[in-house]
């Protein structure tokens, strides 16, 4: 009879690229790792990995019997959730992952109000503004924002962000407001990760370098300048839209503000969204659109 015996270990190993990291996002132990895959390699009379104590590699035979068991878990899976996409009840583990500063301001408040809704979901969140491997991680989903790259992942898009420029009116006062792109090289502009803010002329997208006294990863940090009158930021609308509607912050070159940002979730192409998935990317649609309504500055 055909087994499955040492398959899924079998993939993790070549997908993580070791037995222990393999055994972590199996939740098993490394010997039982190893075994498996063993009994496996017995059973087929074939080498599928060349082990050191430093490395692992597929052999040749092992790449082409990984991506035919690939396809046949992904099968499996899909058989799974076709059957349980009939259960509408989230429940079990959801893996995903968001920027950080996303993450805490907008979409934690989210998902905790969707797991009082939820208590059999138990959800692991991981805030980080690197780009992940979902399918080698193990997540469900991700969250990006702005421009998507090219990539073999599935996108839906949940909402739109805005980045506006703006500065305090004691800045502004002492400064001036800049009318044009090209007045920023006289301004004190703090910048975030990137040395360049993004704009649009004409229909064009520009990309233009500032530089500034203060240059953070953190734009709760560089709010704060702001609003103490150091210079001019450039931030999404998550950060500044309440500052904005009291005046505390005014915005500036608002013709040469970027068309509106996509908030996107991503996940691997060619698989179904389990119901938990589903039913919180619905739920993220819904409660965003709500805050997009908010009135406009």
């Amino acid at each position: 009879m055909l087994s499955w015996e040492g398959v899924s270990e079998f993939v993790a190993v070549v997908e993580q690229g070791g037995f222990t990291v393999a055994a972590k996002r199996l939740g098993i132990s490394t010997a039982q790792v190893s075994r498996q895959v063993s009994a496996l390699e017995a059973r087929l009379a074939t080498k599928l990995l060349y082990r050191t104590t430093r490395r692992v590699t597929v052999t040749e035979l092992g790449q082409v019997y990984y991506r035919m068991c690939r396809q046949a878990l992904d099968g499996l899976q899909e058989a799974e959730l076709a059957v349980t996409s009939q259960q509408q009840v989230p429940r079990g583990k959801l893996r995903m992952t968001a920027p950080v500063a996303f993450g805490e301001k907008t979409l934690a408040p989210l998902i905790n109000d969707f797991t009082i809704q939820y208590p059999e979901l138990e959800v692991e969140l991981f805030l980080t503004n690197q780009k992940l491997d979902l399918v080698a991680e193990g997540y469900d989903l991700a969250i990006r924002l702005g421009q998507l790259k090219d990539s073999t992942l599935m996108a839906r898009r949940l909402a739109s962000r805005t980045l506006y420029v703006c500065g305090a009116r004691s800045y502004l006062a002492t400064y001036g407001e800049p009318h044009s792109l090209s007045e920023l090289e006289r301004h004190n502009c703090l910048r975030g990760t990137l040395d360049y803010w993004r704009f649009e002329e004409d229909g064009r997208a520009r990309d233009i370098r500032v530089a500034g006294s203060l240059h953070c990863n953190s734009g709760w940090v560089l709010l704060d300048a702001a609003l103490k009158g150091i210079g001019l930021v450039q931030l999404p609308d998550f950060y500044v839209l309440r500052y904005l509607q009291s005046g505390d912050l005014i915005p500036v070159l608002e013709r040469f503000r970027r068309s509106d940002e996509g908030v996107w979730a991503v996940y691997p192409q060619n698989r179904h969204l389990s119901p938990k998935v589903r039913l919180l990317l619905d739920y993220f649609v819904e409660a965003l659109s709500v805050q997009d309504s908010a009135p406009s500055v």
